[in-house]
């Protein structure tokens, strides 16, 4: 110490340097299903039959799963039980933040959560058109949750479901 002649520091704290690929986007779809949206490239998709999915991310090991329901006359209780899916890991969560999302020009109408902490899930949303469409999805990783550790992984995917909110468009079915 007395050698080097400089003020003794003590080392930063170390923090994960986790570079991810730059997102890039194409259009996607699924048969005869009611909806597209742009889907990162990186993501790779397991279908369900019921117009449901599964977009997988090798990289981050982690995925968005996305399930699709019918409106039919049950708008309400399909709401209920995607809020309700949210707010189970209210036990975990730090804190649990609500973005409603309104898009007129494409009636698509819904909401964001981003929740913190150590929960199963960091983001989830819901989409609808109110009248005949009605789209979930939720992020999960392939790990025990730890927020610090998964934290950039998940805000990688909470920009992809920006994204998917943003071009999200119902077809006729």
């Amino acid at each position: 110490m007395v050698s080097c002649g400089e003020e003794t520091l003590p080392k930063p704290a170390a923090q994960l340097a986790l570079q991810y690929d730059v997102p890039r986007y194409n259009a996607w779809e699924y048969g005869d299903c009611p909806y597209v949206f742009m889907k990162n490239t990186q993501a790779v998709v397991e279908y369900d039959g019921n117009c449901s999915a599964i977009l997988k991310y090798p990289q981050l090991n982690g995925a968005l799963y996305l399930t699709y329901r019918k409106v039919d006359g049950n708008l309400r209780q399909l709401l209920t039980d995607a809020q309700k899916l949210t707010y189970e890991h209210v036990i975990k969560a730090d804190e649990i933040y609500n973005q409603p999302y309104v898009d007129e020009l494409n009636n698509v109408y819904g909401m964001f959560y981003d929740v913190s902490g150590n929960a199963a899930s960091q983001s989830q949303f819901y989409v609808t058109d109110s009248l005949n469409n009605f789209l979930t999805g939720s992020i999960y990783f392939n790990t025990e949750p730890n927020y610090d550790s998964i934290l950039p992984a998940a805000a990688y995917l909470k920009k992809d479901i920006k994204r998917i909110l943003e071009t999200l468009r119902w077809r006729e079915k």
